[in-house]
């Protein structure tokens, strides 16, 4: 055998299953069995061949043994936004999943929301070599009402609107927000402030529209609310605004960050949390991140997300060609933050 590392160094060509084959002294069906992780391979001569194909830089061609299995064992994701926690928590279960069935993640990324297109997205990733394709969005795009997946490559979306060619799984913010305010609710709140997302996002108006319905439904006032950007130092500069509305009694916040910072800021104004106002959040992406936690809210359950994003993609539930709109309930989590007025 050449030593380490010298074919590859001066290969004119790419390496072949038959350069493999010669180095490591065995048949191209023995590679291909390697290659394919097939069991009748005897150990030593499966180390023989992985060692041939690390000497030699073989990288095996996806294209053909797609053709031979039908498949790359491979996901496309697309995910702008990457660093929110709630796509994170995504990411991890979507990749759990995938590992666990063998099967790779590739991952896409559209620096500007602004101009973000299904159909474009879809091309750009059907080009790589992926079974199937997931697109994260928690905007509406231009082209959402009439996009059509391409055929043969199933198509998920991840995102709160019903879509009525492709399957779109996303947590179930409208419940989650209906839950949080009537937590406030039983609790003998009557005065129930709301810190929403970005007027843009919708889940963040599937929340707010839920805090809306609720306060009607109970025949309590609504006020309109202030709209943040999702981060603890926007709802810190709303948290001061609403440190002078000495009538509330309790604030709902979009998400946990937002209600984190708005505690920050009532606190160092003199109002206390629960005993002056009561806050409730959604997502419970807090906890294990800030120390002595107090804040009660709904958690959503991303992880849960990401795993049946994967089976409606290239799992078990893949094959139905029906397209489904599944809604992850979210849980109350009691704490600290909301104090019993009754």
């Amino acid at each position: 055998m050449r030593p380490h590392g010298s074919r590859a160094a001066d290969a004119p060509h790419s390496v072949s299953m038959a350069d493999v084959a010669r180095v490591a002294g065995v048949s191209q069906q023995t590679v291909s069995r390697v290659v394919n992780d097939q069991a009748n391979v005897k150990a030593a001569t499966r180390e023989r061949v992985l060692a041939a194909m690390e000497e030699l830089g073989f990288r095996p061609n996806y294209a053909g043994r797609s053709l031979r299995g039908g498949s790359y064992r491979a996901v496309g994701l697309f995910m702008p936004d990457l660093m929110y926690a709630g796509n994170l928590a995504t990411l991890n279960g979507l990749m759990a999943a995938a590992a666990e069935r063998g099967y790779a993640v590739t991952l896409a990324d559209q620096p500007n929301a602004a101009e973000r297109s299904l159909t474009r997205e879809s091309r750009q990733m059907a080009a790589l070599p992926v079974d199937g394709i997931v697109i994260n969005m928690s905007q509406k795009t231009a082209d959402f009402d009439e996009f059509v997946p391409l055929p043969g490559l199933k198509t998920v979306i991840v995102g709160a609107l019903p879509h009525p060619r492709c399957t779109t799984v996303d947590s179930d913010h409208y419940g989650a927000a209906v839950m949080a305010v009537e937590h406030l609710i039983v609790h003998g709140h009557r005065q129930i402030r709301h810190i929403a997302g970005p007027v843009d996002s919708v889940p963040a108006e599937q929340r707010e529209r839920a805090w809306r319905d609720m306060l009607e439904r109970h025949g309590l006032p609504v006020v309109d609310p202030c709209c943040g950007d999702w981060s603890a130092d926007d709802g810190y500069e709303l948290g001061c605004r609403l440190a002078e509305d000495r009538s509330a009694t309790a604030l709902f916040a979009a998400n946990d960050q937002m209600a984190y910072g708005a505690m920050l800021a009532l606190r160092e104004r003199g109002v206390r949390v629960p005993e002056d106002l009561s806050v409730i959040g959604i997502d419970d992406s807090l906890e294990g991140v800030v120390p002595h936690n107090m804040l009660t809210t709904v958690r959503l359950n991303l992880e849960e997300r990401g795993r049946a994003v994967f089976e409606h993609a290239v799992g078990v539930l893949a094959q139905s060609t029906e397209p489904a709109t599944v809604r992850i309930p979210g849980t109350l989590v009691t704490r600290a933050s909301v104090a019993d007025l009754r």
